[in-house]
């Protein structure tokens, strides 16, 4: 009777033995996959691909001036994302579906049914938003030294109603088509730091040649923009990440070290009103806190 209890219980040891043995064959594959990385692919213009500031990425168009220390590679070496960058310079929202330069293929090319996550920042360059305005300001400006607001009193609207007619509505198509290509994805759209600050003093005008009264008119378009990124972001699902609180007092007029947005004079980056290394890594600071990555 001894021995056939002593086997009974060998028996049952063995069988809880393999029952667990078979639970952690289970749950190990579980965990692997929950450890999985994200699958990230980073869309957009010259704020997200960080043109201007060095090194270039290797694996991008030189036409591009895409940097391996834009936001993009930044949020992907905190969160350990597996990225794939085709932010190119100069992006218009038509580059989602129609290649930007030779060799260079439609962005949302690069987005499937597998992609966990999206970032992108977009519109500055549809109507030539931003190189106009800053353009036509900035002429304005150096022709009255600073005074009065030119730029304003030329161009009035224009740029503005430019963003509600045809920006706008190419944003809410843009955001739609990455959501039917990536359904199951996040997609976070990013607002552009303040290039301008509140607040003008004549320290400004030297790096960047707006008159005083064209300063307020260029941050009230930028809002509108920023706005109208807010806006199609929510009708479509997606997710906004407004900088201007963060980006305020970082603007291109602010000291070095201090600054997000590199100034048209006496700035470090290749390219003028754009973001340095600095601006890159807040907005990508931003960008994981808002998705709480």
């Amino acid at each position: 009777m001894k021995l056939r209890a002593r086997s009974r219980t060998r028996r049952l040891a063995a069988i809880a033995v393999a029952a667990g043995t078979a639970a952690l064959s289970l749950t190990v594959p579980a965990a692997a996959e929950a450890a999985a990385p994200l699958d990230y692919v980073a869309l957009g213009d010259s704020y997200s691909a960080g043109s201007g500031v060095l090194p270039l990425d290797p694996d991008a168009s030189l036409l591009c001036l895409r940097t391996t220390r834009n936001y993009p590679h930044v949020l992907a070496q905190k969160t350990g994302a597996d990225l794939t960058d085709v932010t190119c310079g100069g992006a218009e929202t038509k580059h989602f579906t129609q290649s930007q330069y030779p060799g260079v293929p439609a962005q949302l090319d690069a987005v499937n049914a597998g992609t966990d996550l999206v970032t992108l920042t977009i519109g500055g360059n549809d109507n030539g938003t931003f190189i106009n305005a800053i353009l036509a300001c900035g002429t304005a400006g150096v022709g009255t030294l600073g005074f009065g607001s030119p730029c304003k009193d030329q161009y009035g609207s224009r740029f503005t109603d430019e963003i509600t007619t045809n920006t706008l509505p190419r944003l809410r198509e843009s955001l739609r088509a990455i959501k039917a290509k990536a359904p199951n994805a996040r997609v976070a759209i990013l607002g552009y730091p303040w290039i301008m600050p509140a607040s003008y003093d004549w320290t400004c005008f030297v790096k960047m040649p707006i008159a005083r009264g064209d300063v307020p008119y260029l941050r009230s378009l930028q809002a509108h923009l920023n706005s109208a990124v807010q806006q199609a972001a929510g009708e479509t699902g997606a997710t906004y990440v407004d900088m201007s609180a963060a980006s305020e007092g970082h603007d291109a007029c602010a000291s070095s070290g201090t600054r997000w947005i590199e100034p048209v004079l006496f700035g470090t980056n290749l390219v003028p009103v754009h973001p340095n290394a600095s601006g890159e890594a807040a907005m990508a600071q931003r960008t994981a806190s808002v998705l709480g990555l």
